[in-house]
This record gives C-alpha cells, structure tokens and sequence, in this order.
C-alpha cells in the first residue's frame, strides 16, 4: 500500500507527480527546452532570405523516379548551408548563382521534409523579390540586383 496523506500535503504530492510524468511527454520537452528552434537553421522564423550557391538535382524517394530541382542556398542571417526545393515546372530557369531568395518551409510533418524529396525541408518562394510563381507564370519578369 501506498503512504497515507493528510489532506493538507495530498494537492502538493498530486502536483509533484504530475510536473515529474509531464517530462516524458515528448511534445511538452521540445516545447520547454526550445529543441526545435535550437535545430532548425531559421531559428523558429517562418522565411529568411539566402544567396544561390548552386542548383542540382535530387532522385526522388521509391517508389517515384524523378528528379527533383533543388537549390544549395547559404542563410544571410547565420551563414548556414542548406537545401531548397525549387516548385513547379521551369522554376530552375528562373533562378540562378548568386542570386538572393526568400525561403521557407514545405510543411511536413513535424518540421520534416515532405513527400519524396529526402531531406530536403525548405523551398524557394521569391527570387530577387518577385514570387516565383509568378514568374513561372509569365505575369511578370525577372529583374537584376
């Protein structure tokens, strides 16, 4: 049998116990100790701007055969490397080393990558600050820096 409580010391001993099991939440954990903002290369903002290093290509998951058009992008705001997705048909024409890009996330689960592109968490929004989508499109066209 458990210890006997007075009913003075029962609400702290039930609130004790309670603050101990929260820590194996897993949700409750990353959301105190701030894990995925410590992780992700945004630090927790939606978009962040970055500079075209190179454009490539990344085979798809099973069981699709294709390749998909990313970009290697470097963050203006940490420096930090990393991988764009580049959506819909073309979009490769319109972006090009060295320039500047917004990004932000595909939206999988869990911050992770979405659908057949492996590891590949982010996409290309805006290029030189006109939507890609528009671009590809036609109503507008693209402009120097």
């Amino acid at each position: 049998m458990g210890k006997k409580t007075n009913g003075l010391n029962a609400g702290k001993q039930v609130k004790n116990r309670r603050k101990k099991f929260r820590w194996s939440n897993q949700w409750f954990k990353r959301r105190v100790l701030r894990l995925k903002a410590k992780s992700d290369p945004l630090r927790g903002t939606h978009q962040a701007r970055a500079i075209v290093l190179e454009k490539a290509e990344v085979e798809a998951k099973q069981p699709n055969s294709a390749k998909r058009k990313i970009a290697k992008v470097q963050l203006i705001k940490n420096g930090k490397r990393i991988s764009a997705f580049l959506p819909g048909d073309k979009a490769t024409n319109f972006v090009a080393e060295h320039d500047e890009v917004i990004i932000q996330c595909i939206g999988g689960t869990k911050g992770r990558a979405k659908g057949d592109i492996p590891g590949i968490r982010w996409q290309v929004i805006k290029v030189n600050d006109q939507s890609l989508k528009d671009l590809r499109s036609g109503k507008i066209e693209k402009g120097r820096r």
